[in-house]
Order: structure tokens, then sequence, then C-alpha cells
């Protein structure tokens, strides 16, 4: 294109300015070849006329399109120029707050000085893995591509970090290492990686220093090599250093500070264990205050030390080495306050005996204070014949001084790194190494000296080697491309480095000045002058003879000559260096030792492809006449460095210094244009734009410039035949472009007029568009105005016509008006002289009548006035009396009234309290209602059977009197007939007065009741009037709280919210605990298979960041000596479990030992309360006894004892009989009798026993009536005398001839004793009664402190506000349910102890009888068919939904059924079908009582189990099915476990299934913690599938055809990009395999529940993985991305909505992903749209907010971008928002899991197992 093409009008430019270095300008007229101005507009819309040449290479640069403005990589902009380079970063920089970009294979990084959030551990998982140009510039990204090309091409690998000083270098090189350390974290448990991070404290203490352009300055160049073994974990580190500045320590310039150690001693000086060192502040010594102030803002330095302290012991360094390091530093610091005076002439000095800072340093260093006082001042000559001792000058000694000083810290320096290599060492092999050189950049300043040529000096190497590899790296990329390649000229340093470095060099000629004895700087100057006089890169000042300029790569640099020499020579006197030798600490003499030599000469670097020989050869005995140059030194130690980069795979990381004032983002062109053309960025787009910059992937190519191409050039199954077509029409000049295998390459520019065309194309398509839809809205303006005037003149005409008619109607109307009104007026007239006459009669007469009424009326109201009056004055005196008698009564009923308010007020204080005072009177009132009742109902059957004993009497009385007939009649003899007719008499009387203490006893009862019933009803009167006051106060409560009652549940409700989320944190952090403890068991697993193998495979192997700690923070249950209590029995247990088992086992072991614990604490608890309450009891009942009357103690004693031996008797002959049937059992069973004789002997021993029951029973009863009429006889005859008469004259055991006598005289006896026991009887129910009463009164009693104690709190809580009361009665009501559910509690367990009490009582006697039938069996024959084992209970003989097996098969059982059985086999069968087998044997166990055999075959399921997840660990369909039948054996275990919870769905049949023995509630959470686990592997897998889809399918696919454009990548292309025609990675893709996931999980009938809730997870992760990418891609970040996002989500949505999934909760967990393509789309201008913005992006965090409007890039030039202001008004906006600062997602957060009990529906007796399960061994009972 020819220059008037490109400059015309509207065209951006560049021209050079002094302040901003280039400024922007339009052209605004068309330019010519034969122009001699351009005229140009300013931004400012200033005009100016830019004067040029007629060559076109003297018109100013030209702008890039704006759309290409702020690109990731420099190279993709299409001019490539200093001034679209320095613009692009500054648009990055301010506008996007990026401060990393790339430029090809360099990272240019800016300095932002501020702490920002991209650099934590989410932002490295991010980063981890991903190629180059997937993700934004960063330098986690130049780490990462290291590392992988390290594991891929097995090569070494360099990062070389460079920079001036505060742009960053260190902070860059720290930051590299900590992605290293935690991407390759160790692999076992030495932690290097930490030690490699703990060495930077160290380094930046001893070698960073304060600068007046860095507060944190290295002042030193190192090399670190991390090395990775043949699994690319770090397994040690070596550091090389070079050129320490050492002149710092004696020396700083204004405004700067020494070494960071040195104020760090001086600030923790105070420390007791630093008293020796007799330190004090740091303005108090000479070589820390030369810069002025010793403080940095922001920094405190007993901190730092304290962190150089805890590095130096992370690196094993021992405090008492610690304490000699600074017993060193601290003597230099002494050794600079040494003072150092003239004597009597001025060559020579002195140093005072007394100074006490050469005394400390002495001290401190060990050394004679004599020789070094004396040494300090004076030297020794030695020449061949003599030795002399000559003084020094002042000035001679304090150089001297200075010169000791700095040499002391340089050893020490070295000596320091030599330690840190040492703890950094490590005896294993290493593979390979990536090496990280944080070395200075090129430096000029306004007084150059040695240090600045030698940091020069190494610049132009590094330049020259990154020159030959950009070059490289462009010819690997055109061969590779198949373009003919073209010689590329660029600049060749190697001139100047032979200037420096070759023979008779700079170098050179200074190491040969220094060898002479009398060489100076400036006789070194001339020398230069002679010899290089003639050299391009080497010049003479003009002004100066003791000055040279050498014209770098950079720029041109003058040194001053003074000083080169002697930092060169670099000299410390021998005979300081001896004292120290001698020193008494072994630290200060090793420092000091001949052979000792730099670190950087003895460190070697020794990997598997390039072996670096040392830098210094080893010398004997070297002296300083032989002694190498510092300058050869750093020479050496540059070119191992050099061969060392060589070998290794470079990366580059160029640092930026924004500005001098160390200000955050702010951007100073002139300083940035001069690093960049410093740090070779330039050099860069130099070698780039001579070739062909731009390149573009034939599909990226067709996709962005399709627009330019016609119908007839597309071809869309070629689409390189149709980028060829459209090129070669667009652009004539076929050499502006090539095209490669699959790239087209251009020229610089070229990519811009695409760009030109593209816009013009869619400009002219915009115009086109624009005056279509302007005519049309043109035209339908003027119908629609047109219809509008039409309608208008209708309107009006019609308008006018109708007010003619109107006008001509009103005329006529107006006529008659005035006819009709002339004839009214006449007749108005006429008629109000009529009236008026007619009206003064009126009025005359009336007056006269009016009179006449008027008196009659005045007598009647004075008659009706008196009568008024005399009743006014008789009722007011009835109303003066009435008003008195009121007042009184009034008076009185406010005194009873104030009373009762009084005691109403105290008692209606506490509403909760009436409540529970109110529920409680209640259920006490039906209580004592059914306790009237009941005792109506004994008072009644008393009754009867008083009746019955009352006609028995008489019966009996008849049958005397007939009886003693008869007997008159046999004896005759009457005066025996009167004596029996006299004690009949007797009888009577006893009888009635009997009868008359009954029913004195009867009126007693009748009148308690009544009582008890006039009780009830007063206590229901209380109740009622309870119940009122309970209403009043709950009247009153609900309208004081009615507008606190939505706060309230407000309050509630978040509280709720935050309960349910602290239970989800809760149940997130044990199922972490689960997967961080199946991660160590398997990573245990792997580490004993390895143990194993001979030989490692090499392969890269990621290691996740969290590997290297082997902590783990698990709560699971494991083998700890301190739980279990006993070691010996749980070893032996162990062992006898065997290994496979052991794991399972323990934990039940460990829970049931501990169970047992607290079971026995209880059972100790309780029987203290029992003997507690016994001895209680024991006392009422002796005083109760103590109360009755002797005889009645006398026979409940009696009755109690005869009670108890009869039990004791019959216990003893039960027993009997039962061993007697056992034996006949077992005789009957060795008899080898057949199964039916045993079950014939299982049928006749029930009988027996049910037999000896029933009389057991009966004799009880016939025993216990007899012994107590025995009893009661007995006591007769002891009470009265008369009676021992009767008894002894009528004794049972006389002749028959005395017992119809007996008879009568036992039957009265019986009488008496009867009405004994019914008065008995009736005492005790009304001491019973009485009890009642008293706990009914004492119930009242606490009721009643209750109440006041309520009324107090409800008093207190009036005192408090609304929201503080709430919170109290909230409080208030959970510790009353608290204590109501611990008594609950406490009442159930009790139940179920006496319930599990008695089942084991009754498993122990099956047990017995099953033991001793199965030892019948196995002495029967060695293996028997199996058969039923029979239990009492069953009698049915079909199938009961259980299978057996023998012991010895359930390794087959397991094997076949779990550990080789395929999903396929059993996937036309019932889901979850070997849960159900395997709980069918489960079931038969527990019928069989076998407990070892229900806990094999649980332990074996769930090794078994987790044997199969460990072999198919990446198998979704295995790890599905199993979670499948985990859960459903889990159902199962809950389901059949008899707990009525989980009983409520069961049918009949399924209850009868329900497990008998065991309780398995421990192996329930075993199964629940292994379904964890398996879930949480089978969503790692499906992370695993859905991985590689999610960003390509959500942000990079276009669903939507034609929306999306690629912009120009530059250098790094993603590696995503496809071949057309490539669906594997589009959102079709992601749906099939969501599908396919789902329909796999539905197959093996995972709950519904879980499969939601795996969605969920599923949905997060692709929410976090896309929103991650989007916050660091800023070529994703447009409207179209934000279309496309939510067009993709939509398909999801409806696509959950397809499935019924859509109340799983997964659209929720995409709302950050809904929010950013949202605001991908809406307005960004004005401060409405900020808020808006604000109020809709609610689940974004403000930094992730910020960070997508930063990121935010127009793909086209009709798109604006978003202004630095509006971005400043969201931030102003976000301020009150209180979020964590994380700008990523963690993509690994996982919700935690809840698995629902569902019940099945199926009965166990109608499941069929199929054949090919191979199970025939399993029997159907």
């Amino acid at each position: 294109m020819s220059a008037s093409e490109l400059y015309s009008k509207y065209t951006k430019v560049w021209i050079p300015d002094p302040e901003d270095v280039w400024r922007s300008a339009e052209v605004t007229k068309d330019y010519k070849e034969d122009d001699a101005i351009l005229h140009l507009k300013l931004e400012d819309e200033m005009p100016l006329e830019y004067p040029i040449n007629s060559k076109a290479e003297q018109l100013p640069f030209l702008r890039n399109p704006d759309i290409l403005v702020g690109e990731n990589d420099l190279t993709a902009l299409s001019y490539l120029h200093e001034p679209a380079v320095l613009h692009n970063l500054k648009v990055r920089f301010l506008e996007s707050n990026a401060i990393y970009t790339y430029c090809g294979i360099v990272l240019v990084a800016i300095n932002p000085y501020e702490q920002l959030p991209i650099y934590g551990e989410d932002v490295i998982q991010a980063y981890s893995g991903q190629n180059m140009g997937d993700m934004d510039p960063h330098i986690f990204a130049v780490a990462e591509e290291a590392y992988k090309q390290m594991a891929r091409d097995e090569k070494n690998q360099s990062i070389i970090v460079s920079g001036e000083s505060g742009a960053g270098k260190t902070v860059s090189a720290k930051y590299a290492m900590r992605y290293f350390a935690t991407v390759g974290g160790s692999a076992n448990e030495a932690n290097v990686e930490e030690k490699v991070l703990a060495s930077s404290p160290i380094m930046e203490a001893i070698g960073n220093a304060k600068t007046t352009r860095n507060d944190n300055s290295s002042r030193f160049g190192k090399y670190i090599q991390i090395g990775f073994d043949r699994q690319y974990y770090i397994i040690g580190a070596n550091m090389r250093t070079y050129l320490l500045e050492k002149s710092r320590v004696v020396f700083q310039a204004e405004d700067e500070r020494n070494y960071h150690i040195f104020y760090q001693l001086c600030a923790s000086a105070n420390r007791p264990d630093f008293k020796e060192l007799n330190l004090s502040s740091a303005e108090d010594y000479f070589y820390t205050t030369q810069g002025g102030d010793t403080l940095i803002d922001g920094v405190n330095d007993a901190e730092d030390f304290e962190r150089t302290w805890n590095a130096f012991t992370l690196l094993g360094v021992k405090d008492a080495h610690q304490m000699n390091i600074y017993r060193v530093i601290a003597s230099i610091l002494h050794l600079g306050n040494v003072g150092i005076v003239s004597e009597r002439d001025a060559d020579t000095c002195g140093i005072a005996k007394k100074d006490e800072h050469l005394n400390y340093f002495c001290d401190l260093l060990g050394v004679e204070h004599d020789q070094m006082q004396h040494w300090l001042c004076h030297r020794k000559l030695v020449t061949t014949s003599e030795t002399y001792i000559k003084t020094m000058s002042k000035q001679h000694a304090i150089n001297a001084r200075n010169a000791l000083a700095k040499h002391i810290y340089a050893q020490l320096f070295n000596w320091i790194v030599d330690h840190i290599n040492k703890a950094l060492h490590t005896t294993s092999k290493q593979h390979s190494f990536i090496g990280v050189l944080d070395i200075y950049g090129f430096e000029t300043f306004e007084i150059n000296s040695f240090e600045q040529f030698c940091i020069n000096y190494a610049n132009e190497k590094l330049q020259q080697q990154f020159n030959l590899h950009v070059f490289k790296l462009e010819q690997e990329e055109y061969m590779k491309e198949q373009i003919p390649w073209t010689l590329i000229d660029f600049y060749d340093n190697q001139p100047c480095i032979d200037l420096i470095e070759a023979k008779l060099g700079i170098l050179d000629l200074l190491d040969e000045e220094c060898k002479m004895p009398k060489g100076t700087d400036q006789s070194w100057a001339q020398k230069l002058y002679d010899r290089h006089s003639s050299s391009v890169h080497f010049q003479k000042p003009r002004m100066s003879n003791i000055a040279f300029v050498v014209i770098h790569f950079a720029d041109k640099v003058e040194y001053q000559c003074d000083g080169f020499l002697e930092k060169n020579r670099d000299t410390v006197h021998e005979e300081q260096i001896n004292i120290l030798k001698a020193s008494k600490y072994q630290l200060v003499a090793d420092l000091f030792q001949d052979e000792k030599e730099p670190a950087t000469s003895n460190v070697k670097v020794k990997t598997s492809k390039i072996n670096i020989r040392p830098l210094k050869p080893a010398m004997k005995a070297p002296n300083k006449e032989h002694k190498k140059t510092v300058g050869h030194q750093f020479r050496n130690s540059l070119h191992l460095l050099m061969e060392t980069l060589n070998a290794t795979t470079p990366h580059y990381v160029r640092c930026i210094k924004p500005n001098d004032e160390k200000s955050a983002f702010l951007f100073d062109p002139k300083r940035a244009v001069q690093q960049l053309r410093a740090c070779g960025v330039l050099e860069t787009i130099r070698i780039s734009a001579a070739g062909y910059p731009s390149r573009w992937t034939y599909h990226e190519f067709f996709n962005r410039y399709r627009v330019l191409m016609t119908k007839k050039n597309i071809m869309l199954n070629d689409k390189k035949e149709t980028c060829k077509r459209l090129l070669e029409i667009v652009i004539k000049d076929p050499d502006k472009f090539q095209f490669g295998r699959t790239k087209i390459f251009f020229r610089a520019g070229q990519v811009a007029y695409l760009e030109k065309l593209r816009a013009d194309k869619f400009r002219a398509a915009c115009m086109m568009i624009q005056k279509t839809v302007r005519g049309w809205l043109q035209r339908t303006k003027y119908r629609r105005m047109r219809k509008a005037a039409i309608t208008i003149q209708k309107h009006v005409r019609g308008y006018q016509a109708r007010r003619l008619v109107d006008f001509l109607r009103k005329t006529r109307a107006v006529i008659v008006f005035q006819k009709q009104y002339r004839m009214l007026a006449v007749r108005r007239e006429y008629l109000q002289i009529r009236n008026a006459a007619i009206t003064i009669q009126a009025y005359t007469r009336g007056r006269f009548v009016r009179q006449v009424y008027h008196e009659l009326l005045r007598q009647h109201k004075a008659t009706i006035i008196q009568k008024c009056v005399r009743g006014w004055m008789a009722r007011k005196k009835f109303c003066k009396v009435r008003n008195v008698v009121i007042y009184l009564q009034c008076c009185y009923r406010r005194m009873k009234a104030r009373r009762e308010l009084k005691t109403l007020k105290i008692e209606a204080r506490s509403v909760e309290h009436y409540k529970k005072l109110t529920s409680g009177m209640e259920n006490k009132v039906v209580q004592l209602q059914r306790k009237v009742d009941d005792q109506n109902k004994e008072h009644k059957v008393l009754t009867e059977q008083l009746m019955a004993v009352t006609s028995a009497q008489a019966t009996e009385i008849n049958k005397l009197s007939k009886e003693l007939d008869r007997w008159r009649e046999q004896q005759g003899d009457e005066n025996r007939a009167n004596s029996l007719q006299e004690e009949i008499e007797k009888l009577h009387k006893e009888l009635e007065k009997s009868q008359t203490e009954r029913k004195i006893l009867v009126d007693a009862h009748t009148r308690e009741k009544a009582e008890l019933q006039q009780r009830v009803l007063d206590l229901e009167k209380e109740n009622t009037l309870l119940k009122d006051e309970k209403e009043e106060l709950n009247q009153s409560i609900k309208n004081e709280s009615k507008d606190l009652a939505e706060r309230f549940t407000q309050k509630t409700a978040k509280e709720n919210e935050l309960a349910k989320k602290e239970l989800d944190e809760e149940r997130s952090r044990y199922q972490n605990l689960l997967k961080e403890y199946s991660r160590l068991e398997q990573r245990y697993d792997n580490l004993r298979e390895e143990i194993t193998l001979i030989k490692h495979t090499p392969g890269h192997r990621r290691n996740p960041s969290n590997q290297s700690s082997l902590g783990s923070d698990s709560n699971y249950p494991s083998i700890s000596t301190s739980e279990v209590g006993d070691t010996e029995d749980a070893v032996q247990l162990v062992e006898e479990a065997g290994l496979e088992n052991a794991a399972m086992d323990m934990t039940i072991f460990l829970k049931l030992q501990k169970r047992v614990r607290e079971l026995e604490q209880e059972r100790k608890s309780l029987r203290t309360e029992i003997e507690q309450k016994e001895a209680a009891e024991t006392k009422k009942v002796v005083n109760e006894y103590n109360s009755i009357p002797d005889n009645e103690q006398t026979a409940d004693l009696a009755y109690d004892s005869l009670k108890r031996q009869e039990l004791e008797s019959e216990n003893k002959k039960l027993k009997n009989e039962l061993n007697e049937l056992r034996k006949t059992i077992a005789e009957k069973a060795i008899g080898e009798n057949p199964t039916n004789d045993v079950e014939n002997a299982y049928t006749v021993l029930l009988n027996q026993l049910r037999v000896a029951n029933e009389e057991l029973e009966v004799r009880k009863e016939e025993v216990l009536m007899l012994r107590t009429q025995i009893v009661d006889a007995a006591r007769q005859k002891e009470v009265t005398g008369s009676m021992d008469k009767v008894t002894e004259k009528y004794e049972w055991k006389r002749s028959n001839e005395n017992t119809e006598k007996d008879d009568v005289i036992e039957a009265y006896n019986g009488i008496c004793e009867t009405n004994r026991l019914l008065e008995a009887q009736l005492q005790a129910q009304i001491r019973q009664h009485e009890e009642e009463v008293e706990r009914m009164r004492t119930q009242i009693e606490v009721l009643k402190e209750d109440m006041e104690k309520q009324q107090h709190v409800l008093t207190q809580t009036l005192q408090m506000s609304p929201e503080a009361r709430i919170e109290y009665n909230v409080q208030q009501e959970i510790t009353r349910l608290t204590n109501e559910n611990l008594d609950l509690k406490e009442l159930v367990e009790k139940q179920e102890k006496n319930e599990k009490k008695l089942k084991k009582q009754l498993k122990i006697h099956m047990k017995k009888v099953q033991e001793l039938e199965a030892r019948n069996s196995v002495q029967k024959e060695p293996r028997p068919e199996l058969t039923r084992q029979v239990t009492v209970q069953r009698k049915e003989k079909e199938f009961q939904g259980m299978l057996e097996y023998h012991k010895e098969d359930e390794s087959l059982l397991i094997r076949n059924l779990i550990t080789d059985l395929k999903p396929q086999a059993v996937s036309a069968t019932v889901p979850g079908l070997p849960a159900y087998i395997l709980f069918m044997c489960l079931r038969h166990a527990d019928y069989t009582n076998d407990d070892q055999k229900v806990h094999s075959l649980l332990t074996s399921t769930i090794n078994g189990i987790k044997k199969v997840l460990k072999k198919h660990n990446d198998d979704f369909e295995i790890t599905s099915f199993w979670l499948s039948n985990s859960c459903r054996l889990l159902h199962c275990l809950k389901q059949y476990s008899g707990d009525e919870d989980f009983m409520k769905q069961n049918n009949t049949r399924q209850n009868e299934h329900s497990l008998k023995n065991f309780d398995l509630t421990e192996y329930r959470q075993v199964l629940s913690d292994l379904s964890i686990q398996i879930y949480q592997q089978m969503i790692k897998v499906a992370e695993g599938l859905l991985q590689t889809l999610i960003v390509s399918a959500m942000l990079e696919n276009e669903s939507i055809q034609g929306l999306s454009s690629v912009k120009p990548m530059g250098y790094r292309k993603r590696s995503s990009s496809r071949v057309d025609g490539d669906s594997s990675y589009t959102l079709e893709a992601m749906l099939r395999q969501l599908n396919l996931l789902n329909n796999t999980m539905c197959e093996h009938g995972l709950d519904p529940e879980i499969i939601q809730q795996v969605f969920r997870q599923l949905f997060y992760i692709i929410n976090a993985v896309t929103l991650n990418n989007l916050l660091l891609r800023k070529d994703v970040c447009s409207w179209s991305t934000g279309m496309q996002l939510r067009y993709n989500i939509s398909q999801l949505e409806e696509w959950l909505r397809g499935k019924n999934l859509h109340q799983s909760g997964a659209v929720k967990t995409m709302e950050p992903l809904i929010q950013a393509a949202q605001l991908l789309q809406v307005k960004k201008k004005t401060s409405d749209d900020a808020a808006a913005i604000c109020s809709m992006c609610i689940a974004l965090n403000p930094q992730q907010i910020v960070k997508i409007l930063n990121l935010y890039t127009p793909v086209n030039e009709f798109e604006e971008r978003v202004t630095v202001a509006f971005i400043r008004n969201i931030q102003s906006c976000l301020q009150d928002r209180n979020e964590p600062p994380q700008l990523l997602l963690d993509f690994k957060h996982m919700f935690p899991v809840i698995f629902p009990f569902n019940p099945s529906a199926l009965n166990l007796d109608t499941i069929h197992m199929p054949a090919n399960l191979n199970l025939t061994f399993l029997n159907r009972v």
C-alpha cells in the first residue's frame, strides 16, 4: 500500500512528545506524495502541522486500531513499534490494572507498588495444567510452561528475571519458586519446598537493602536451581550468587540504608540472648547512619528478624550457629565505630586503648585485642631481603578498616550461602532442574563505577543469549510452517562483549594494571584510550581523562575510572586476616581459611543433561600476588552461568519500574520506555516486525474476516483455499503475506489494514441499514402525518357546520324565550300583588290568635316548672344520700381491688409459666378425675365383695344353725346347746360390730371421696381462672409484640439459615475429613506398592498443592493406644482378624469398647441412685409400718417371706426340669435320631414348659392362700387366750369326732380373717388417698414456687428491650425443651437397657440350644447339607427372605458378588440386587444369632467394595453402581432394623423380616462413611470427564453461529483452537456427557435425591471453572461472550428441566456465572448503570465485578470500552459490601452430601437370583 492510502483522513498516528514520549494525533487531510506538511489534530482538538520529507520513512508511526489496543501479547499488534508497545502497556496497566503482558516469549511485568490478590493458592490451581496461551499473562503461566516443558521434553529449564532496581525482580522470582513448591511438592516428609521458600527471607536480610529506587533492592545476583526427581517432585535446590555489593557495608548514599540484617539486629537488641552483642539503636553506628533515616515506612525490622530466625531454624541452623553469625555481624557494626585518630604527624595514627567498640569487636570475634589494635594502624612490607612494619595515615587506616569490614561480610555471606546449599542438598539422584535467575538489569547513573560496569557486562551477555534464542525460535516457527526463510538482520552485541572480555580488552587491561606495583586508575584509563580508541563501542569523553564511554546495546554509559583498581583488587591486609584466622571461635576461623573459596566457585552443577566445570580450579596456597581479581572471578562465574543457561530452555521475565516515586499504578512513559529499550523488549519487537509478526490459523482467519468474502469465493469444505482467494483479492502485494502449513503469516500493518477493510465493510453495512431504516421511518412518519391532516380537516369542517346549525337554532330559541319571558313578567307582577294582600290578611288574623295561645301557654309552663322544681329538690336530696353510700362502697371496693390488682400483677408477669401451669393443672385434673373414677370402681368392687361375704356369712350361719339343731337332736344336751347359742350370738354381735366398722370405713371413704371431688372442683375453678388470666395475658402480650413479630420472624429465619449453614459446614467438614482419610489411605497403598517396585518409569505427574503437607486433621477412627486403653488386647484382636479386616474391625471394636465404658459408668451411677432411692423407700416403709398395728406388720412380713420362699422353690424346680429336658434332648440327639425326632423333642419341651408354667401359677395362688390362713390362725392363737383354748380343744390333729366342731371354728376364724383383710385393704386405700392428696399439695406448692419464679423472670424481661426479651424467652424455651428431652432420653435409655437385658438372656438360652444342635450335626457327618436352624418362633415353611451359606464360602460370595461382578451382569434385574442378596445373607446370620458371621460378612463386604473402587478409580459406571448398592444396603439396614422411625412405610411382611438379635447402628455409620467416600470418588471421576469440555463448550464454542469474532492472539495461541468441523468440545458434547452420567446413575437405581446432589455439584464445577477462566482471560470478556454464555446456560437449564432435575439447586449454583454474563451485556456508562450493576450482581464479590470490568474488551470497533471513571464509581458503590476478597471460586469445593432414607417396596421373599451370578452355594431359607 502506498503512503497516500495509509495516511488518509481520520487515520491516527503517533508523533514524538517531550513529556509523554509519544502522543496520539489524527490526520485531518489526506496526504499526498509531495506534501511537506502533514495536517494533524491532537486529542485536545488542537491543530498541528507536522513537517515531513518526501521519503516515507520520515512519516510518523501509524496507530493500531482501538480494537487491538490492550492485547495480552504485544506481538498481536498489527503495527509493531515503540509507541504501540508503550501505549499498549500503559492501557493495560492503568485501565485494566494488568501488570503482566506477553511480548512473544518474554513476560513483561510492571511493578504495581501495591499488593494484588492474584498470587493465592486458588490462582496457582487455576494456572496449574493450563497452556501458556489459555490464560491471561502471569508469572505462574511462565512457571507452568517451564514445569510442563521439563516434564514433556525432559530438558532442564531456566527462568531469567531481569530489570533495574525496584522493578520487582525478587518478588517475581519468589512467586515463581512458590509456584514450583506448590505444584511440585516433595513426595516425602522432608518438605524441601518449604526450605526453598525459607531461603528467601535469609537472602533478603543479608543481601537486600533500601535504595533510592527500591525499599528492598537485591544488591547481588543469584541463580537458584530447583532439582526434581523422575516423578517431578522437588528433591533439593542449589544457589549461586554473583557480585555482592560489598561497598554498601561501609558506605550508603543519601536516603539509602545498609543491608537489612544490621537494622534487624539493632531492632532486636533487647532480646535476652543478645546482651553479649552489646548492641543499641541503629542510629548509634556509623555503618548504618550514613544514608540518613534508619527506618522504612511500613517495615518492622524486629518482626523481619523473627522471620529470619525462623528461616534459619527451618533450614537446620542451630541456635548456637545463629548466635555466631549474629556475633560476626554485630562485630562489623562495632568495627565501624572504632575511632582512629591522627598522632604526631599525618603519616601516623592510633586507636585509644579504652575504645569500647574495639573491645566489643575483639570479644565478639575472639581475637587478640592488642594485635588487632596494632595492625589496624600498621602494615607489613615484605621485600626480598627484609620485612618492614610501616605506619599508616588516618585515611589509609580507615580505608583498611573498611576493607576488613567488607571482607568479613563477604566471607560471612558466602558461608551462609554454602550452608543454605547444604541444607537444600539431597542425596537422591536429580533427574532435571529448573533454574531461576534473579539478576540486576542494565544500570546507568550520573556516576557509574566498577559495579555498574560489571552489571552492564552481565546484561550484554544475557542480551546476546536472548537475541540468539529469539532468532532461533523465529527460525523454528518458519521452518515448522514451511515458510521460505530469509535472514533477519538483528543487533549483534558480540563486538561490545569482545571489547570487555577479549584479550587486551577492558577487563584484561584492568587485571594487568592491578598487577603493576604502581598502577593507578589514570594510567589504566590512558591504556584504554591507546588500545580501544578505534573501537566502535568505545569512546573517550571530551572533558575528562579519567573516564571512558562504552556504547552498550541499551544506551551509552560513561564510567568514572576512580576506584576501579581498588575495587578490582579487593585487597585486605594479610596481618589482619591472620589475626582472624587465630580466633577462638571456629566459625570465625573457618571464614578466613586459605582453602576457602567464594561461594560462586565451589558449587558444581550435576545434572543428567549437562556437566558444568567448576568456576575456579583448586590452587595450592594462594597468596595475594596470585590472587584472582574481582573482575576475573566475575567473568568466570558469568561464563559458567551462560553455559548453564545455554544448556537449558530459557524463559524470560522483564520487570519494569513504572515510576521513581514508588506510587501505586502511576505510569511514567519516560522511565518505562528507557527500560523497554534496555531490557530487550523492543529488540524482540524489532525482530518480529522484520519478518511476519502477525499469524492467524485458517479457521480463526475465516471466522474473523468472512464478512469480506463473497459467496462465490467461499468454500466451506476447504477454508484454506477460501482464505487464499480472499487475500489474493484484498492484498495485491504477495510479499505482504505467506501461507504456512496451519497458519497465515502477515507483514507488519497488514492485520490493521484487514481490520480497516472489515470496519469499512461493517461501516458500509451499517450505513445501508441506517439509510434503509431512516427512509422507512420517514415514510412511516409522512403517512402518519398525512392521515392525521385529513382527519383534522374532516373534524374541523364538521365542527364549523355544527356551529352554524347551533347558531340558527339558538336564534329561534331566543325569540321564543323573549315571548315567554314578557308573559311571565306580567303574570309575576299580578301574582305578587295578590299574594301581598292575602299575606297581610293572614298575618293580622294570626296575630290575634297567637296572643290568646301565648297566654294559655304561659300558664301551662308555670305549672310544669313548679312540678319539676319540687321533683328536682327531692331527687337532689336522694342523690346526695346515695352518692355518700356509693362513695363509701367505692372506697372499700377500691381497697380490695388494689389488693387483688397487686396480686394479679405479680401473677401475670410470666405467660410461659401460665402456659405450663395451665397445661400441668389440666393434666393433674384429668389424672385426679381418673383416680376418682378408679376409686369408685374399686369401691364398687369392694362393696360387691362385701355383699358376697355377707351373704356367705348368712349362708354359713344358716348352715351352722342347722348343724346346731342336728347336734342338739343327736346329743340332747341343752346346756351345750345354750353355750353354742351363746357363741353364735357372740358371733352375730361380732359380725354386727364388723359391719358397723365397715360402715364407718365406708362413710370415711365416702367423705374422703367427697373431699377429693370438692378439691377437684376447686382445682377446676382455679384452672378456669388461670385460663382466663392466661388468655388476658396472651392478648396483652400479642398486642405488645405485634410490631416485633416480623422482626422476630426474620431473626428466627436468619438464625435457622445460619444453623443450616453451620450444619452444612459441619457435614462438609466431616466429609472432607473422610475424603482426606481415603486420600491418605490411598496414598499409603500407593507407597506400599511403590516400595515393591524396582524400576520407576519416568512420566509427568502433577502433584496437588497440599500433597506436601502430610498432617491431617481427620478425626476418622484409628488404632490408638490412648483410645483403646489396653494395647495388648487391641493387637491381639488385629492379629486374629487379619490385616485386611483390621481397619474395619478395629473401628467397631473401639466404638464398642468406648460404649461399654460409658455404659459401665452409667450403670454405676444408676446403682448409686437406686441404692439411695431404696434407702429412702425403706425409711418410708418403716415409718408406715410403725404407724400400722403390729399384727398388720407381722401379717405383711409373713406374707412377703412366704411369697419369696415359694418363688425361690418354684425357680429351683423349673431349673431342674429345664436341665432334665436338655439332658433328654442331648441323649436323643446322640442316639442319632432323625430330624423329626429333634423337632418332636422341641415340641415336647415347649409343651412341658407351658404346662409347668400353668401349674406353677395355680400352685402359687393355692399355696399363698393356705399359708396366709395358717399364719393368721397362728397369730390368732397368740393374740387371744380364749382362742388358744378353742384351738387346743379343736385342734386339726385330734380324733374324727371333733371334726365338725373344728370346722365351725375354722369357718369362724376365716370370716374374722376376711373382715380383717377387708379392713386392711380399706386402710391401704385410705393411706393411698392421703398420699395422693399430699403429693398433689406438694405439686401445687412446687407449681406456686415455679409461678413466683416465672413472675420474677417476667418482671425482669418486661424491663428488657423487646429484642432482648424475645431472645431471653427463646433461650428459656430452649432450656426447657432441652431438659424435657434429656428426661425423655433417660427414660428411653432405661427402657432400652431393660429390653436389651431381656433380649440378651433370650439369646443366651437360644444360642446354647443351637450350639448343642450344631455340635450334634457336626458329630454326625463331616459336612452335611445345610438344614434350616429351627427356632421356636418359626412355623412357616415358605421362603423367609434369607440366604444361608457356609463360613468357608464367604470369600467366594464376596468374589462373585462384589470383586468380579460387572454392572452389565445385573442390568436386567432389580436395581441394587447385590445389596439385597448381601442383606438376605446377613439376615440369616442374624437369625442364627451368629455375631462372628455378621461381623465377618459386613467387614468383608466393605473391604471388597473398597478394593473394587480402588481398582476402578476412574470408572464412573463402577463407582455409580457401587454407590447405588452401598446406599441400598444402608437403607436395608435401617428399614429392617426394628426401629419404629424406619418402619413406618413397611408392610406386615417387611416387618416380619426385621433383624431380631443384633443392633447394627455402628455398621450403619461405617456404611454411611463408605457411601460418602464413593460419592466423592464419583464426583472426582465425573469432574475429570467434564474438565476438558467445560471451557471450550461454555466459552469458546460458537453455539450461536456468527455471534463471536476471533481477535488476533499474537505469539501465544490458545491450545484449544480447533480445526473446522471438530465437535468434540461443543456444548452438545457436554450435554451428551451429562446425559450419559444421568442415564448411568438412573440405570443403577441410584436414589433421585442423590442424583440431584450429584448434578448440583457438577453444575457448581461447571460454574466455577467457567467463571475462573472468564476472570483470567481477557480475550473472552466481551459482549458476544456474554450472549453466548446466556444461551449456553439456558440450554443447561432446559436440560435440567427435561431430566426433572430443576429442583436440585443446580441452577442456583450457576448464579455467579449468570450474573457475570449479564454484566458483560449491560450498559456500562452512567452512575445509574453502576447502581444497577451493584444491585444485579449480588452473587459476585466486588473484586470479581471490578476484574470483569477491567478485562472487558470490545471485539468490534462499534463497541465501547469501560472507562476508568466508571470502574471507580463501581468500586465506591461496592465499598459497603463486607465479603472475603477472593477472586477465584474454589472449583474443588464439595457440597456436603446427604443420604435420605429411601425404603424399598420390595419384599425380600420376592427377590430372585439370576444364574449368571454363580451363587449356587446359597440356599434359600
